[in-house]
């Protein structure tokens, strides 16, 4: 995109030091906000590998059942476990919309208590409690990425007005003074000559 065309004017001077302290104005607070989203990413970050360890450990404790699972008659424990819905409020974090965790929501386990061994409530338990942490990891996920992409946007901007229109707006003033000058100079000696005529043309007439 061609620069636009700066006039060597005085009102043309003021628009560039408006633009200037409007730049410099705003370049802090779009810092700030590059270096709050920065942290809350390396905080959303270290959630994620906690739920990661989490999710480990309990499918650790849940594959202690092996094949056993495989003698329950009736019983689809996977089934049981699986999530229906995750439950998440929106939370605004440095003016980012994200969903956050709060629980999820399993089908109730039906089957016949006389049946099936004691333990399968601890198992379909403990097999939920690695879809928990899936929830949660899919949720810091979704938060990650819109902070992420947010992120993305503040440094272009950051970068945009510290490398090029605070530089230019600066540079466009020091060309517009320059040449404010120069005219302000000429205009000086053009009136030094006409005065200098007049008063040679005064004496002559004396």
């Amino acid at each position: 995109m061609a620069k636009k065309k700066i006039k060597f004017t005085r009102p043309e001077l003021k628009r560039q030091r408006d633009d200037l302290k409007r730049f410099q104005r705003y370049l802090p607070i779009l810092k700030l906000k590059q270096q709050m989203l920065q942290m809350t990413l390396r905080t959303i970050s270290k959630k994620r590998d906690e739920a990661e360890q989490a999710k480990i450990k309990a499918i650790a404790v849940f594959e202690k059942y092996g094949v056993i699972l495989k003698d329950i008659a009736g019983v689809n424990v996977k089934s049981l476990a699986e999530c229906k819905e995750i439950l998440t409020h929106e939370s605004n974090i440095a003016g980012v919309n994200v969903p956050v965790y709060e629980d999820v929501v399993f089908e109730k386990a039906a089957y016949s208590l006389f049946t099936t061994p004691a333990w399968v409530d601890d198992t379909i338990e403990d097999l939920r409690e690695v879809n928990r942490c899936n929830a949660r990891m899919e949720i810091l996920q979704r938060q990650f990425d819109l902070l992420q992409k947010e992120l993305s946007k503040i440094i272009q901007r950051v970068n945009l007005f510290e490398k090029v229109k605070i530089p230019e707006a600066k540079e466009n003033i020091r060309k517009i003074k320059i040449q404010l000058s120069d005219e302000m100079a000429a205009a000086v000696g053009r009136a030094k000559i006409a005065k200098g005529k007049l008063t040679e043309k005064e004496m002559a007439n004396a």
